[in-house]
């Protein structure tokens, strides 16, 4: 499905990127995968070559670095020749009681999430209005609501999604591409992080926590980074290129608002 295509991902070590990495490198793409740790980048990248045989490059840099976005796609493009795909999945955002949050938080959630994103877009832009690119911003459902320890990744969230219409309707001038995906509670590191915490706070098990999680968000099942890695794979596809300007919730039924 992406035979001959070449893309970067941020967030590509672990988890949903890393996923989304393997899923794309066996259609047939080049990937480059973005993170901060440069070991686990390695680890990965090393997985899916043995597996798919893709070029498959890596990056360790810190994205909340104003000058890294731009070195990322820059690197993409040196590897590859061009650049059909950019898939914006960096950025996690702490939670906390509100009134236990620093500005600080507030200023690293927005830099990591939203500002990479941005400049990540801008820098991308060129080269992808060369190729009829894509891209396809990883957000999360807590966009869609408020929740008492979820104040920075809410609006940081909310902000992603703005920004993905807002250059939806420039893409449309410009040949360019540009959803979004929202998943809801997937199996990753990163919710491993939240379980702990819970059980900390709580005096709960990791299964009492985890029935938590699932009893707050409702939903059918947690996800599997797969199934967040599979939808993208329409979405930056010839498939899917009816899609534009889409944000799609992929959270098992855990958003009831229309």
């Amino acid at each position: 499905m992406l035979s001959g295509k070449s893309a970067v991902i941020t967030g590509g070590s672990m988890g949903i990127g890393a996923a989304i990495a393997e899923t794309f490198a066996e259609n047939g793409a080049d990937v480059m995968i973005v993170a901060r740790t440069e070991a686990a980048l390695a680890e990965t990248a090393g997985r899916i070559r043995e597996k798919t045989g893709r070029a498959v490059e890596i990056l360790a840099t810190d994205l909340r670095d104003a000058e890294a976005p731009a070195a990322a796609v820059e690197a993409a493009r040196g590897a590859f020749g061009k650049l059909d795909i950019v898939v914006n999945n960096a950025g996690a955002t702490k939670r906390a009681d509100f009134f236990e949050l620093t500005d600080e938080d507030f200023v690293d959630g927005f830099a990591l999430k939203f500002f990479s994103m941005m400049r990540m877009t801008k820098a991308a832009w060129p080269g992808l209005i060369e190729t009829r690119g894509s891209i396809l911003n990883i957000i999360g459902v807590g966009a869609r609501y408020g929740a008492p320890e979820f104040t920075i990744g809410g609006p940081v969230n909310s902000a992603c999604h703005n920004f993905t219409k807002a250059m939806a309707e420039r893409g449309r001038a410009d040949g360019v591409r540009v959803n979004a995906i929202n998943p809801g509670p997937v199996r990753t590191p990163r919710l491993q992080r939240n379980i702990e915490r819970m059980m900390a706070e709580r005096g709960i098990t990791q299964d009492e926590a985890m029935d938590q999680v699932h009893a707050n968000f409702q939903a059918t099942r947690v996800g599997e980074p797969e199934d967040i890695a599979n939808l993208a794979l329409f979405v930056t596809s010839a498939k899917g290129d009816l899609l534009h300007g889409s944000v799609i919730d992929m959270d098992g039924g855990a958003v009831k608002a229309l």
